[in-house]
């Protein structure tokens, strides 16, 4: 009997149950209703900004810039921290024999990821002589951590935007007497701000924004191809109107078109 009994309730004390357990899900659901999963995309760490680099791009460029005649000791010893062994002295600067330069601010205001995992900075440096500058500078990390300079600084063109670049791994030297004789001509138009007869070496579509120091180009000490073979890195030697002397690298993005080389870049591109 007991049996019998037990089998015709069973019925509904799962039902009763069942109705217990909705309830408590209702409440549940009520109090602290779920939320989805939102879908994070993976960050890489060369797309996240690098503190340390920029604040030694920045210093590089205060006293690279930061220069008085009177105590050329000062401006040496400002820049030994920076400059490598296979550097010139002071970052190949020599500044004029006569005056003084101050920086009063510097920033970085453009960051360019290479592909090997270097940085480039466009750093904007405000001189009491010269006014508003921008200085281009590439930082690495070595193996032990440290950060160096990747190469001599550039005179640039205020920045626009934003964007990758390609990394700078030399190949071989350039060959090409055609091909050295527009990069010459393109740089001494570039440091003279000659934007007239720049404009006769570029390609068509090309954009570049001209630096606001005006510097005579002295000479062209090594010109290489970049990894890719689609631009070449040029060091240089400059002279500015009060006789400071600059050793500089740049990297011109370069095509050959019918016959003709051409100029699709300096630097980098402003506004790509």
């Amino acid at each position: 009997m007991r049996r019998i009994r037990v089998g015709r309730e069973l019925p509904r004390y799962l039902l009763q149950a069942l109705a217990v357990m909705g309830l408590l899900a209702s409440a549940r659901f009520a109090i602290a209703p779920p939320r989805p999963a939102l879908a994070r995309s993976p960050v890489s760490d060369s797309a996240l900004p690098d503190r340390s680099a920029e604040g030694f791009a920045t210093l590089f460029a205060r006293a690279y810039l930061d220069w008085d005649s009177r105590d050329p000791e000062a401006h040496r010893l400002a820049l030994a921290p920076f400059v490598g062994s296979w550097m010139e002295g002071e970052a190949g600067l020599q500044p004029p024999e006569d005056g003084e330069q101050q920086v009063q601010w510097a920033q970085v205001v453009q960051a360019h990821v290479l592909d090997s995992g270097e940085r480039l900075y466009t750093v904007a440096a405000q001189t009491d002589t010269d006014g508003l500058l921008y200085l281009s500078v590439g930082v690495v990390h070595e193996a032990d951590g440290a950060l160096a300079l990747d190469d001599y600084p550039a005179f640039v063109g205020a920045p626009t935007s934003t964007a990758p670049a390609a990394a700078t791994a030399h190949l071989r030297e350039v060959e090409e007497p055609a091909l050295a004789t527009v990069v010459t001509r393109a740089l001494r138009n570039y440091l003279g701000r000659a934007e007239s007869e720049l404009d006769a070496d570029l390609a068509t579509g090309a954009r570049v924004s001209l630096p606001d120091q005006t510097l005579a180009l002295q000479s062209l000490d090594s010109l290489d191809w970049v990894a890719g073979g689609r631009s070449v890195l040029a060091t240089l030697r400059a002279r500015d109107e009060r006789g400071g002397q600059y050793t500089l690298a740049y990297e011109l993005a370069v095509r050959l078109s019918a016959g003709r080389w051409e100029i699709s870049a300096i630097q980098r591109n402003p506004s790509s």
